[in-house]
């Protein structure tokens, strides 16, 4: 691993609270940290992701097993709007996260989307050319549209984010990534909350004690697979459904 990589390893701890949790945890974080600048008037923001997969879901199979080191790619875009569409591949290295991102226009997102994706192979972006193997290699290509909404907190020392994410949802049918309004399918109850806490080296003890002992235990949730898991399960994927049966 190189020095440029570990230096931007980070610590990703997600749990599953309910609305009364959030009520509390929410107001006390926002005495002591910064709101994200991107909120909207409501103190949200909105994100809509597109994810990618290979022939064999890999990135969901391997999500599923738990694999030491796996990776994701996908297109994410800020209030349904493509003034800022960013292209990111996820790497996590057994219990930390890895980020690498690209800006796109809207035409080269387009492309990519479309699977024409021929013009990444001269990129001056590494991300972009090693997504253009891929492709060729692995036959990628857009599997789940995935919508939420965000409140967010952050704080210089660490690096720390810590974001709650509210009404999960999925795309349904063939949609059209860059619709304002398309057609989804709840995921989640209304009343359920996914709280993600991230940080680089170590989580100031002041903002640990933010978090009650309640907040337990730390899950493996992951939104795209929770969307995937849904979408196999419409599908009648038989190994999906064998794997959610096992699950209950």
């Amino acid at each position: 691993m190189d020095s440029r990589r570990a230096s931007c390893l980070r610590h990703e701890l997600k749990y599953r609270i309910d609305r009364l949790q959030f009520d509390v945890l929410h107001k006390n974080l926002a005495m002591v940290l910064k709101s994200d600048p991107h909120m909207e008037a409501n103190g949200r923001y909105h994100i809509r992701s597109l994810y990618f997969d290979d022939f064999r879901n890999s990135a969901y199979w391997e999500k599923q097993a738990g694999v030491y080191r796996r990776k994701k790619y996908r297109i994410r875009i800020y209030n349904r709007s493509d003034s800022v569409i960013k292209f990111e591949r996820k790497t996590k290295i057994q219990r930390y996260v890895f980020k690498e991102t690209v800006r796109l226009t809207r035409e080269e997102a387009d492309r990519i989307i479309a699977g024409d994706v021929g013009f990444l192979a001269n990129s001056d972006h590494q991300l972009l050319r090693d997504f253009y193997q891929e492709c060729r290699c692995n036959l990628i290509k857009p599997v789940a549209v995935v919508e939420y909404e965000r409140l967010a907190y952050f704080h210089p020392v660490g690096n720390v984010r810590i974001t709650f994410d509210t009404g999960l949802r999925m795309g349904l049918g063939p949609v059209s990534f860059f619709e304002r309004n398309i057609c989804t399918m709840s995921i989640v109850k209304d009343s359920d909350v996914i709280l993600e806490i991230k940080y680089n080296e170590v989580l100031p003890l002041f903002i640990c004690g933010l978090f009650p002992d309640t907040i337990r235990p730390q899950s493996a949730v992951g939104k795209f697979v929770m969307c995937r898991d849904q979408d196999m399960l419409r599908a009648g994927n038989p190994a999906c459904i064998l794997q959610c049966k096992g699950a209950e």
